[in-house]
């Protein structure tokens, strides 16, 4: 019997005998298995005390079981355990970090050269180096693509034009009018004899029907899933492949904020216009790029193909205008890289700190280092939707606004659509783009790839997306949000409390 569905009838049998157990067993055995159903919180609290966790998480989930025992248990059992991610991941970072220390690459082992940054930069750099054990690159090009349009434009043009291998990996993949344009050059491709891999996040991707994948699958396209159907009944479901990342023969790569589906595309009746950041990648980051995606699938099929073929971009032609740090972040992750690049990033901050995030859900780290760079007399901006499309992460996100606002914090609502772009940009010349949130489920629980960049080309392009989606808001007036109904706070101030696990 399969673990998932083990766990339903468990966690079902503890609903009956906790709810039913004096009907049907009597007092006797009812006061029985209520003592059991007692002593399993107060033993799961325990474990939970002993983990030495966030010291928020720990009391969220103490909270969640002393209030609602049997639905805090099913949350725990779904959500909470750690025994899994403690076993799975922290081999594959054992794995991961093996892969980059053994992959020999001259251009990425040579001596760099860099004094023409200030002193706090250079810092940041070797912290951002050390946290995600990932190179800086001088010899990279990168390109911002703004929204669907553009996004996909490209993504199609460069898939075209593919000679050796496709690698594509993504939490949401549709099979809709833009998911079937790309999975009938993805099938075109593996026909012609191009090696092409596609990975999908099980959770993120649960629409997508076996008929769908099949059919790529006959083709000569070789798919996995990250995670399957009972992922839902079991702790994995907590985990989730986050990334969005497409390399391209080695030489060419695409990562940043947009899935694909035709909501990406403003083509939603629900969400209307939508507003996101991808990016393109040319040159020596395609590498970490592509390490990242084969030890993915390594980790996901279990097949190894770290092979020279995939590891050689073209750099002949490369210059770079700045320097480029693709840095990957997970469960697998104990140093926490993207959060505490963040932190370095806002903390080292002295001109401005410009924040796009459709989820903010900060840790006290985050929350501090903000509020702080506000008081300081900081430049510090949010731009968050005005519209939700999670109702929960919504409100909690809202929990979090008057002590910002409180601290200087200028909080924006983009109502153009909906804004889905993650962004941290820094005194206007350093940026990180990607798929982490500004949330705990970034910084914690998902698989996410972020690109570090400073004094690019691209960051200019960002700091002018940004001023430009300003002209799309209206900016949040302290006493006018505080002045909102008394049921609205309550549903804000429940939803924060839940903020640890969401």
């Amino acid at each position: 019997m399969r673990r998932g569905l083990q766990s339903i009838i468990i966690i079902g049998a503890f609903i009956a005998f906790y709810y039913f157990g004096f009907g049907i067993f009597g007092s006797t055995a009812g006061t029985i298995i209520s003592i059991f159903s007692t002593l399993t919180v107060i033993s799961i609290s325990l474990a939970i005390f002993m983990e030495n966790r966030n010291p928020s998480t720990t009391m969220s989930w103490i909270l969640l079981l002393a209030l609602i025992p049997v639905l805090g248990l099913v949350f725990y059992f779904l959500f909470g355990q750690n025994v899994f991610k403690r076993r799975k991941y922290d081999k594959k970072a054992q794995r991961d970090l093996m892969a980059y220390e053994r992959i020999e690459n001259d251009a990425l082992r040579t001596h760099q050269d860099w004094s023409v940054f200030d002193p706090s930069r250079q810092k940041l750099l070797l912290l951002s180096k050390t946290l995600a054990r990932t190179p800086i690159s001088f010899a990279s090009e990168t390109r911002i693509l703004t929204n669907g349009e553009e996004t996909f434009g490209t993504l199609l043009l460069e898939l075209r034009q593919a000679k050796h291998h496709i690698h594509m990996e993504y939490y949401i993949f549709r099979a809709d009018h833009i998911g079937t344009r790309i999975q009938q050059i993805l099938i075109a491709k593996a026909r012609a004899g191009v090696s092409v891999r596609f990975m999908y996040d099980a959770v993120g991707s649960f629409q997508l029907s076996r008929a769908f994948l099949k059919e790529m699958v006959d083709a000569g396209v070789q798919v996995a899933s990250y995670g399957n159907s009972t992922s839902f009944f079991s702790s994995r479901v907590n985990y989730r492949n986050h990334r969005k990342i497409v390399v391209i023969d080695g030489d060419v790569g695409f990562m940043g904020g947009l899935n694909v589906g035709d909501e990406y595309l403003s083509r939603s009746k629900t969400y209307g216009f939508w507003r996101d950041t991808h990016m393109l990648v040319r040159g020596e980051a395609v590498r970490t790029m592509q390490i990242i995606f084969l030890q993915d699938w390594m980790h996901t099929t279990g097949e190894k193909i770290l092979e020279q073929d995939y590891l050689t971009p073209q750099l002949h032609f490369m210059t770079g205008d700045g320097a480029v740090q693709i840095i990957a972040s997970g469960p697998d992750n104990e140093r926490r890289a993207l959060k505490n690049i963040f932190f370095s990033m806002i903390t080292s901050a002295e001109k401005s700190v410009w924040i796009a995030s459709p989820y903010f859900i900060p840790d006290e780290d985050i929350l501090t280092a903000i509020r702080v760079a506000a008081i300081s007399g900081l430049d510090v901006r949010l731009l968050f939707p005005a519209k939700p499309d999670k109702w929960i992460p919504f409100l909690a996100s809202h929990s979090y606004f008057p002590a910002l606002l409180e601290a200087g914090v200028k909080i924006y609502e983009y109502e153009k659509g909906f804004i889905h772009s993650k962004l941290l940009i820094v005194d206007g010349e350093i940026a990180t783009i990607g798929t982490a949130n500004m949330d705990m489920r970034s910084f914690h629980l998902n698989f996410e790839v972020n690109a570090l960049l400073l004094q690019t080309e691209s960051v200019t392009r960002i700091v002018a997306d940004f001023e430009r989606d300003l002209l799309s808001t209206t900016q949040i007036v302290h006493e006018t949000f505080m002045n909102k109904r008394m049921v609205v706070r309550i549903l804000e101030s429940a939803a924060r409390l839940m903020s640890p696990l969401l």
